[in-house]
């Protein structure tokens, strides 16, 4: 990665001072530092960085500026890693968050380079006193795997190679990895994860990860793997398609976090469930006004094969949910109306928990990964009948398009301890102190912290 966190003291490192807004008088910096600052038009201002030149004109140290929030060197310290110049640094002084600013020094100098582009510099970092180094690499590492795999276009990462990326993973790990795949969907009762992924060129299959102690507490996590979502017979625009190689980005986050609870340790018996597909389109696709029974054994009238996301995750939830989990999450880039709703940066989450919803949204604050709960509005649920079916995959009217897609899943769910629903975006728009534009980990930084907390 362009930035290492090395434990040991580097020798030759310099300086990184924060300065918070107008207080460089205060910051205990040379004369001749001051001077060069006040040139430059520096004054603290948040995110702003300023090398500082020595005598020779080399660069002996970097003023970086927080604003008048104490703990913006943790929100902004990812503009560090894009504006600093390749070698050894240190950052000054005492901390109020040491391990959110390695952290967000680290993903901010994150950069997808598979096909050609070049890596920036390189910068290694003295972890700050009092930072749990093992632990931010830990979860620098999961945040890059779903950014990776998010960026890679669909012609190297379809259902086939979701598959082998997770394969990778378990090896790693030492966990255990089954498949099924093709027309044992049918077989083995996940029709309505084949009836999605039949019409493509690439088998749909549901992959399944076990890690972990029998007897320990059940962590299930499921996430949406579609490959390529070409909205089926109901066709996106050209336009709507763009951006559907992060159609499984759910799959994507899920993995993420997978390696933040195998790398800790955690006492847990793990399981990760993708259903690999690509929406494609064929004389065989699914279509509108189609009734398919799902693995749970419900009917499911089909008012829009663009809405197939909530379909493979119905039989995966189904599956899931049969061995009782202790806790089970669904990460899914599920609806253009979360966006509407609540924009690229906040992704909502659902869950009937009022214990674990606390949970998830106190750590979102801390561990400064954003997350807003919604509600479950029961009321709702009969927006999802069907005269001919026990529910349709879509509501008439269009209205709460995120909270009925929730509503529609939690229909799958019943034994589970408990249960949380994650309507991601998975892709920055633009970039952000924390990472280039791109594929984005959302949520699994909370979710770590929370896992971590309950069972260690």
């Amino acid at each position: 990665m362009p930035v290492e966190l090395v434990e040991k003291k580097l020798k030759s490192s310099r300086p990184i001072h924060v300065i918070a807004k107008g207080g460089l008088d205060s910051a205990g910096l040379a004369a001749a530092d001051v001077a060069w600052a006040r040139a430059n038009g520096f004054s603290g201002e948040a995110g702003r960085t300023l090398l500082v030149p020595g005598a020779d004109g080399s660069v002996t140290s970097a003023l970086f500026g927080v604003g008048d929030e104490a703990d913006r060197l943790a929100l902004d310290s990812g503009f560090l890693a894009k504006s600093l110049t390749e070698g050894d640094w240190h950052l000054a002084g005492d901390l109020d968050a040491p391990d959110l600013s390695a952290l967000g020094m680290i993903l901010g100098g994150y950069q997808f380079t598979r096909y050609g582009k070049k890596p920036g510099a390189s910068i290694r970092l003295a972890s700050p006193a009092g930072t749990d180094a093992k632990w931010v690499r830990r979860i620098a590492e999961g945040v890059f795997i779903a950014r990776d795999l998010v960026n890679t276009p669909t012609n190297d990462m379809g259902p086939d190679e979701l598959e082998l990326a997770v394969r990778r993973l378990a090896k790693a790990h030492k966990a255990k990895v089954s498949v099924t795949a093709g027309d044992d969907l049918i077989a083995r009762n996940f029709p309505m994860i084949h009836a999605v992924g039949r019409a493509s060129d690439k088998a749909p299959r549901l992959i399944d990860m076990v890690w972990g102690r029998k007897d320990a507490p059940k962590v299930t996590l499921v996430g949406k793997g579609v490959c390529f979502d070409t909205g089926g017979l109901d066709i996106k625009p050209a336009s709507g398609m763009l951006l559907m190689k992060k159609d499984m980005g759910g799959a994507a986050n899920v993995l993420g976090l997978a390696s933040m609870i195998m790398s800790a340790g955690m006492k847990v018996r793990l399981r990760v469930l993708i259903p690999a597909v690509e929406n494609a389109i064929a004389g065989n696709a699914f279509r509108p006004g189609d009734v398919l029974t799902s693995r749970k054994g419900l009917t499911v009238e089909i008012g829009n094969t663009d809405a197939e996301g909530r379909l493979v995750l119905a039989d995966a939830l189904a599956l899931a949910d049969e061995e009782v989990p202790d806790l089970l999450i669904d990460m899914a880039t599920l609806t253009g109306a979360a966006r509407v709703a609540l924009g690229p940066d906040l992704p909502p989450f659902y869950t009937g928990d009022d214990d674990l919803a606390a949970e998830v949204s106190s750590a979102a604050s801390k561990i400064e990964d954003p997350l807003w709960r919604m509600p479950l509005w029961q009321p709702y649920d009969k927006k999802l009948a069907s005269k001919i079916a026990d529910l349709n995959n879509v509501t008439p009217d269009g209205f709460a398009g995120s909270l009925t897609a929730a509503l529609f899943l939690k229909r799958f769910v019943e034994k589970a301890g408990a249960w949380a629903h994650f309507d991601i975006f998975a892709w920055s728009p633009s970039d952000r102190p924390h990472g280039p534009a791109g594929g984005e980990a959302q949520g699994i930084r909370a979710l770590e912290r929370v896992i971590s907390r309950r069972f260690g």
